[in-house]
């Protein structure tokens, strides 16, 4: 292994371990939808560290409560409605955020400084150009067999046998093997 490949540290452990942290701190959308539940305390507003919206739900809910208090049910309702309203949005900002959050953490974990290739590194692939790699990727793909070239020029695709041919010729083969132990 080279010398550069060794200097970059991805935690001691290697891509294991750093797919095994990116993984305990990821964000999970049931988890939030179920925090959703707790909307009056902004349950999953803190789940998705977003305190600035959670502190909101925590002020309707007392003022709501407050209102109620003073005015009797028409003071709850009003600020009630709000925060239903607002976690209703809420049900389609989840998504997007555990998106976001996952995006973010993954790109904090691999993109780390320090975490970058070595100098000079290109890949498993020449520099000669486009055509070079598209004969690469072509020789690469699956099923893909290769090209014989004739003498006189022209192309003859070599054809691996069929299933039908390769079980006639194990047949063939384990009819032979007796004989070879008569000799």
């Amino acid at each position: 292994m080279k010398k550069a490949w060794q200097a970059l540290d991805l935690g001691g452990d290697g891509l294991q371990a750093l797919n095994a942290r990116y993984t305990k701190l990821m964000r999970r959308r049931p988890v939030a939808y179920g925090a959703l539940l707790m909307f009056p305390l902004g349950a999953h507003r803190w789940y998705l560290k977003e305190p600035v919206g959670a502190i909101s739900y925590i002020g309707l809910s007392a003022a709501s409560v407050a209102l109620g208090l003073a005015f009797g049910p028409i003071g709850f309702a009003i600020p009630a409605a709000a925060e239903v309203l607002f976690a209703s949005a809420d049900l389609f900002w989840i998504d997007r955020r555990v998106t976001a959050m996952n995006k973010a953490l993954r790109m904090q974990q691999f993109m780390r400084p320090g975490n970058e290739p070595p100098k000079n590194y290109h890949g498993r692939y020449p520099d000669a150009g486009l055509d070079e790699y598209i004969k690469l990727k072509e020789n690469e793909r699956a099923g893909h067999q290769p090209v014989e070239r004739q003498p006189t020029g022209k192309e003859k695709p070599a054809r691996a046998p069929s299933f039908n041919e390769q079980e006639a010729l194990l047949r063939e083969l384990t009819r032979r093997k007796p004989d070879a132990k008569k000799r």
